[in-house]
């Protein structure tokens, strides 16, 4: 007995692994955010402070993050998704902890760079693609990023409380608690299942990585996220002085962030559904760009008041959260298969590589020629995104379909996901025990439907 699976809407599953690997991602991300609102304000206690120093304390995770993305998104297609999570959150941990003692600004940047060897966010994204249908995957890869864009506005409200009465040095153990907490999260809440893409999820050869490297779509995607993380980290660079320069107490700083915050998120959630729904992802991508570089040029040439500030930080917002929100979902359905967390892996490298040049520039710039330098370098970047969109396609859209299954041991549960693969068509395949049926992921074109019911028959109920 078949039935083809409605597209309209999430599965239980689907609809508990989004909830849950948002979460994990979302207290990872928080940990790494909530300095970002007060660093370049507390920093000045250290000895040996300096713009450029709060600028890599900011983005030093960056550089980790970037060397370990590709290994560990290998790693994962090799061993597992979970174990690579697990070890990172833990690495995450320790790195915060040496932030936490660390009584010299470098020392708080060396222990950001190691909270950045953690580097998880590939086998995130690619256990995330694993539990969910191809017609469902905007929907759990935006969850996702949407969870990131709360973990921005719970760190920027949070931030300024949290310094004002734990320090640094306990905003770093509250995210190493934060990491723990991750782990058994993931373990508890994430649905464990069987993934097999068709011809093999293996450890991609050199040329494949070139490959993927070079997919003109796939380097649109990568390029964008790298200055959308570069302008993240260089504008909180600048944005908490210029608060104090307008008279906002620091501890006041989270009841500004937390409206601005609020309103773009009401402003980003309707483009988000046009853009899906018409397939204007490309129109969406130019308009979000755009808003960014309203938000650089007011923040930038003109007086620093607050209201000001606070109306900079709903168009950056706007715009940053529905691109982080769409990158990653574009990057899986792009993506071949056998070879997402490869794919997510390299689009990793570019998130946090940029993540380290916005800081390590923006607060050399900072530091020799003020905020106007830092928004000329952000305008620079945001051009040349601009330009790179010109081609820009739609993700493509694939069929989804599901069948019900009698219970399976493992061995005829693996004998199944080897059978399914073989078959014309079938790119993909997901069993999920849990639930007793099977997802395939098909190209319409060559989906033989006749033959995967044969190859099921012996399966069924």
């Amino acid at each position: 007995m078949s039935r083809t699976q409605s597209e309209q809407h999430l599965t239980p599953l689907e609809r508990r692994a989004a909830g849950a690997l948002a979460t994990v991602f979302g207290l990872r991300m928080l940990g790494l955010f909530l300095i970002m609102p007060v660093i370049a304000i507390y920093g000045r206690a250290y000895p040996d402070y300096t713009p450029l120093l709060i600028g890599l304390a900011i983005g030093a995770y960056g550089l980790t993050q970037a060397a370990l993305q590709i290994p560990a998104g290998l790693l994962s297609d090799r061993i597992g998704r979970r174990p690579v999570i697990i070890g990172g959150l833990l690495i995450f941990a320790a790195g915060s902890m040496i932030a936490a003692t660390a009584d010299t600004l470098t020392g708080v940047v060396i222990g950001r760079a190691l909270q950045g060897c953690g580097a998880i966010a590939a086998a995130i994204l690619a256990l995330a693609a694993d539990v969910s249908r191809e017609s469902q995957r905007p929907k759990v890869m935006a969850t996702i990023g949407m969870f990131i864009g709360l973990s921005f506005a719970l760190a920027l409200v949070l931030g300024p409380l949290l310094a004002a009465s734990i320090g640094l040095s306990g905003i770093f153990w509250f995210t190493a608690v934060s990491a723990l907490l991750g782990i058994l999260v993931l373990q508890l809440a994430v649905p464990r299942v069987q993934v097999h893409a068709a011809k093999g999820e293996v450890l991609p050869a050199t040329n494949q990585l070139q490959a993927l490297l070079k997919h003109p779509q796939l380097l649109r995607l990568n390029s964008g996220v790298f200055v959308l993380h570069a302008l993240l980290t260089a504008f909180f660079i600048v944005i908490p002085e210029q608060l104090v320069a307008a008279g906002l107490a620091v501890e006041d700083h989270a009841w500004l962030y937390l409206p601005t915050l609020l309103l773009s998120f009401a402003l980003m959630l309707p483009m988000l559904i046009r853009a899906e729904r018409k397939r204007q992802q490309p129109l969406f991508f130019r308009v979000a760009i755009l808003l960014l570089a309203l938000a650089v040029v007011a923040n930038a040439f003109f007086a620093a008041h607050w209201l000001l500030v606070a109306g900079v930080i709903v168009l950056f917002f706007t715009g940053f959260n529905f691109l982080e929100a769409t990158l990653p979902s574009s990057l899986t359905r792009f993506a071949p298969a056998g070879n997402k967390g490869s794919a997510s892996g390299l689009y990793a490298t570019f998130q946090f590589l940029g993540a380290f040049v916005g800081g390590a520039f923006g607060g050399w710039l900072q530091q020799e020629f003020g905020t106007i330098g830092v928004g000329i370098f952000a305008l620079l970047l945001l051009l040349c995104w601009f330009m790179i969109t010109v081609g820009m396609q739609p993700p493509p859209q694939r069929a989804s379909v599901s069948f019900k299954l009698a219970p399976l041991d493992q061995q005829r549960a693996d004998l199944l996901l080897e059978n399914l693969a073989a078959q014309t068509g079938v790119t993909e395949v997901h069993v999920v025990a849990a639930e007793q049926v099977v997802y395939l992921k098909v190209d319409k074109s060559t989906y033989n439907e006749d033959q995967v019911k044969l190859v099921l028959a012996p399966y069924q109920a």
